[in-house]
């Protein structure tokens, strides 16, 4: 007994459990929103189609059914339902493009679904009713209508499958059982082929609600990953774009980097070509900007780097642009109505803000600036070749040891011109056969004799006449080759030096190649060996230029011919950007002071003051001081009174000759034997 009432009760629970189940399929599901959404997004395209099928349907039944079932049949009842169905399909086909959330999307569907049943009871009925009424052609219209609207309204419901399984019951029991009743064996046909046909229908409904709803799932899915790959696509393109920001970004003044500067240049030279517009390039170098990094440290002067790029950026101008193309170098981009005047305008207030002392922390530091303009159309026929233009008008600056603005002109043209033709002849040269020295005197003040030669280069070439020294040796620089022609006319001097008397120097001249690096130097000192002549007796030049050119190989390159023996001479002092410190940390022996000092050093008092406080200095340090310039009496006269022991001019003597100067030796022997 227990046993039967447990069965009993598992039957009762799987029986509900299943009537639950069928009559879920008669609600509209809310349980996926976006389902829901989708589903009447599709569902309100098909239901003026149906209230279509309805109302033609109906007015196809009562037109047949005219004059044989009473009027309120053919009449009444399907001309208010038909107006109800016009009426749905206008609100539907209105409201069809309104955007709905999924909440009014469920709530109209719910409304829909209840609706199916009464208007399905009302259909069943009313073409139910026609039945009796009419012959056997009407009866059968009465058959046709049912199956082919039950039909109908199934594929229009197929998107809201409850609404569609409650048309199915409402009309197709009702149908069959009258059709069965009739006991004719047409309408029993009827009946069982519209039950047969309807259940298939309601299996493709099935089975269409079931693909409709993995397709949606599918699509969602698919958005999803699409969402997903156009986040990833966006991140990746913030990324691309903050990269190509950083490559084109100096990260540490934060101005444009030089890839920018090129970049903009080509472009803005693209579209003032194109307009018969102009553009002016600028490059600006820092000078003194090296001491400061060499005492302070590299924080000091990126501390400097940094202070000038935001000076640099407070200039208002819409029409400029300012980089950074490294180093201590920037460039500048103006474009629009450029004149030399504007141009000349701008440098100015750039050199302006350069020259406002620095506060580094440590201490307060100044720097200057020189900058180079090129502007086009007056120059220039592509924008690389502007900007090397303005590089050169920088150079030219530099070179003459002008602060403040230089624009590319006539005059720089023809020496740029000339530059290239003496490039030209200098790769195609013998240097071998071309290349000559000569000997300019070095002269000791109270006893009027020669105690030294400086050996000077000279170039004769074939194709081009004679060249100046001031010419070709930045050429030779410029392609590398000045280290090999060091190397030969070192050794030349040496082979002629060894013929002069013991007490007679020789002073050579080294560049900045020759010291920044270790291999040249050690070639240098093989030279010196191998010559056999005594190191004592040679004194070896170099500028401040370098010296600044990298401070400690330099360094260490002078260190290494100090040991040697060899004397070190700092030239043309006080014409560079050097500071003291470095001639106090150099192993220097002399310095010579540049001829522009001595320059009628007799009227300039300025002068006076600058070589009397240098050779001030030279006596402290302990350095012997050359002075070099000095053509008149005049000069030599002041000179002597302030001290000067030893000097270097035309006033004694022009550079000669090797065979000029055994000449001359072999005459102040015989002078001095006379005495």
């Amino acid at each position: 007994m227990k046993a039967d009432r447990v069965d009993k009760i598992r039957t009762t629970h799987h029986f509900r459990t299943r009537l639950g189940q069928w009559f879920e399929l008669l609600k509209v599901p809310n349980g996926n929103p976006a389902l829901t959404a989708a589903q009447f997004e599709a569902f309100s395209k098909q239901v003026p189609l149906l209230y279509f099928i309805l109302a033609t349907n109906m007015i196809s039944l009562a037109w047949t059914h005219q004059g044989t079932a009473p009027d309120y049949l053919v009449i009444y009842l399907p001309s208010f339902f038909i107006a109800l169905f016009v009426l749905r399909s206008l609100i539907w086909l209105r409201g069809r493009k309104r955007q709905r959330t999924a909440e009014q999307a469920y709530r109209q569907l719910k409304a829909t679904n209840l609706l199916s049943l009464p208007i399905a009871v009302f259909c069943t009925g009313w073409s139910l009713s026609l039945l009796p009424y009419g012959d056997a052609y009407q009866q059968a219209h009465v058959a046709f209508f049912m199956a082919i609207t039950v039909i109908g309204c199934i594929f229009c419901l197929m998107h809201l499958r409850s609404a569609a399984l409650i048309v199915t019951v409402t009309v197709n029991l009702p149908f069959f059982v009258v059709m069965c009743l009739s006991g004719h064996p047409t309408f029993i046909a009827t009946g069982v082929n519209v039950i047969l046909v309807t259940m298939a229908m309601i299996m493709i409904l099935v089975s269409h609600y079931r693909d409709f709803r993995q397709l949606h799932e599918s699509r969602n899915v698919l958005m999803l990953q699409q969402q997903a790959l156009q986040e990833q696509n966006k991140a990746m393109q913030v990324l691309s774009d903050e990269n190509l920001r950083l490559a084109n970004l100096d990260s540490l003044t934060q101005l444009a980097n030089r890839r920018s500067f090129f970049a903009m240049l080509e472009t803005a030279f693209a579209r003032e070509s194109s307009t018969d517009g102009k553009l002016a390039v600028g490059v600006i170098d820092l000078d003194g900007f090296k001491p400061v990094n060499d005492l302070y440290g590299h924080s000091a002067g990126d501390k400097v780097l940094i202070e000038i790029s935001n000076r640099l950026s407070t200039i208002t101008d819409p029409r400029l642009s300012v980089y950074r193309l490294g180093g201590d170098e920037f460039g500048l981009l103006l474009q629009g109505d450029v004149t030399e005047d504007s141009a000349n305008a701008l440098g100015a207030k750039v050199c302006e803000l350069i020259a406002e002392r620095i506060n580094i922390g440590s201490g307060m530091v100044q720097v200057t600036g020189s900058v180079g303009f090129a502007i086009y159309p007056d120059v220039g026929e592509t924008g690389q070749e502007i900007y090397e233009l303005a590089d050169y008008a920088l150079y030219t600056a530099k070179r003459h040891h002008r602060a403040g603005t230089v624009i590319f002109n006539a005059v720089q043209a023809n020496e740029l011109n000339r530059q290239k033709v003496v490039e030209e002849a200098m790769v195609a040269a013998d240097l071998d056969k071309e290349l000559s020295l000569v000997f300019q005197p070095i002269t000791c003040v109270d006893r009027r004799i020669c105690i030294g030669f400086e050996a000077l280069a000279r170039w004769q070439s074939p194709r081009i006449g004679q060249v100046s020294p001031a010419e070709f040796i930045p050429v030779a620089e410029h392609n590398g080759r000045i280290t090999l022609i060091t190397r030969m006319l070192l050794a030349r001097a040496l082979k002629t030096a060894t013929l002069w008397p013991d007490d007679i120097y020789l002073s050579f001249n080294l560049s900045p190649h020759d010291l920044t690096s270790p291999e040249n130097i050690l070639k240098i000192v093989a030279i010196v060996l191998k010559s056999g002549f005594d190191p004592r007796r040679i004194n070896f030049e170099i500028t401040e230029t370098a010296v600044m050119h990298d401070f400690e190989q330099a360094s260490a390159s002078i260190q290494m011919l100090r040991e040697l023996g060899a004397g070190i001479s700092l030239d043309d002092f006080g014409t560079g950007y050097s500071s003291l410190n470095h001639v106090h940390k150099l192993p220097l022996t002399k310095i010579k002071i540049d001829g522009s000092f001595v320059r009628n050093i007799h009227t300039r008092k300025a002068s006076f003051n600058i070589v009397k406080s240098v050779l001030a200095m030279c006596a402290e340090m302990e350095l012997e001081a050359i002075v070099e310039g000095v053509e008149t009496e005049e000069e030599l006269h002041i000179l002597e009174n302030l001290g000067v022991r030893a000097v270097q001019g035309y006033y004694f003597g022009k550079p000669m000759t090797a065979d000029d100067t055994l000449k001359r030796l072999a005459l102040q022997d015989t002078k001095a034997l006379a005495s």
